[in-house]
């Protein structure tokens, strides 16, 4: 039997030259482990000499190595960060499917390139690089919208991102102030009677807003704003009865909210105001049967004017590995579930 010859490959070698050689230690990584990134992750060939980089391999992975080492490059030039999560973000960004991700109609369409899906928001203490194509999108959401939703697991940057907004458009003179508000609901355990003030009693609901504060302006910085009342972190009840104008406001956890709160937080909206709610609905944390204000919004405000709907997936979640591999053990599950529980109904249906 003849055998047909296969096609060979067409590989090529494309060189890159970068201008600014104090951000290539960076760029590469520490014992080049950025490049090692992306050698095994396209199948190429990377090697650097002084500020020039040749990239050997299959022709449309070398174009895929050029586009993310020049979004690194790019980056770090407007002060972001080169890390192993920017890195994987700048592969999937320029159309490649890592180990893990799943697929999902709710990030839109197909990836575009890698300049398209980046965002960098500059902050007091550092700048903040997105690193999907919906953390992107919530970005550009958050800038243009005055009512944002940002729905998805935990880890995928919902919160962070949107204090990050917020510090720059409050440090830009875009807005004058910041609320933070939370629920305070337990997360499943009784947490008794906590001695102290007021606002010791609710800090430790508070406390990831916090510490995403701190992570963008100096602590020092934090607590003069927060004495100046530029800055406000407070649980949702004390929202009632306010009109909050000339503010970025965030409601975190928001699924922990009753139809009741979330309909007293939305109209808090005065004069150029922004209004982020974040929340996950897999982890609500009402009494069982009760209704979660974040569903509740969701249904009836969609389509709505002005209003924005970003959601996240598992593969955005942007801390430890081991995160993704979590949230999807416990999606598998539930959707196990869900299965299990809808049998009898169709059975009884017959």
């Amino acid at each position: 039997m003849k055998r047909t010859p296969r096609a060979e490959t067409k590989t090529e070698t494309a060189h890159m030259r970068f201008r600014d050689n104090s951000l290539l230690p960076a760029l590469f990584g520490a014992h080049d482990r950025n490049l090692a990134r992306i050698e095994q992750a396209l199948g190429v060939m990377v090697g650097s000499r002084g500020n020039e980089v040749a990239i050997d391999g299959p022709s449309e992975q070398v174009a895929m190595a050029q586009r993310v080492l020049s979004a690194l490059y790019d980056g770090l030039v407007r002060g972001g960060h080169a890390g192993s999560g920017e890195v994987d973000a700048a592969l999937r960004q320029a159309g490649l499917s890592l180990p893990g991700d799943a697929k999902s109609a709710a990030r839109g369409a197909a990836p575009r390139s890698v300049e398209d899906g980046v965002a960098v928001i500059e902050t007091r203490k550092r700048a903040i690089t997105t690193r999907s194509l919906a953390q992107a999108r919530y970005v550009e959401a958050l800038r243009e919208h005055e009512l944002v939703f940002g729905l998805g697991p935990a880890g995928t940057g919902k919160t962070y991102l949107a204090v990050a907004v917020a510090v720059s458009m409050y440090l830009s003179g875009q807005v004058d102030r910041i609320v933070l508000s939370r629920p305070a609901v337990e997360a499943g355990e009784r947490l008794g009677f906590l001695p102290g003030d007021i606002r010791e009693k609710v800090d430790p609901y508070l406390r990831p807003l916090y510490d995403a504060l701190y992570d963008m302006m100096p602590a020092d910085a934090v607590a003069k704003r927060i004495e100046a009342q530029d800055i406000e972190i407070a649980p949702l009840a004390f929202m009632r009865g306010r009109t909050l104008a000339n503010a970025f406001i965030i409601l975190d956890e928001a699924q922990n909210t009753t139809p009741v709160q979330m309909k007293m937080f939305l109209t808090r909206m005065g004069e150029n105001a922004r209004m982020v709610v974040t929340g996950d609905l897999s982890q609500v944390d009402l009494p069982i049967g009760a209704v979660s204000g974040l569903r509740d919004a969701l249904t009836t405000l969609h389509g709505m004017p002005g209003a924005a709907f970003i959601e996240f997936t598992d593969a955005d979640v942007v801390r430890n590995p081991m995160v993704t591999r979590i949230v999807r053990a416990y999606q598998v599950r539930e959707r196990a579930a869900g299965s299990a529980d809808e049998a009898p109904k169709r059975r009884g249906g017959r």
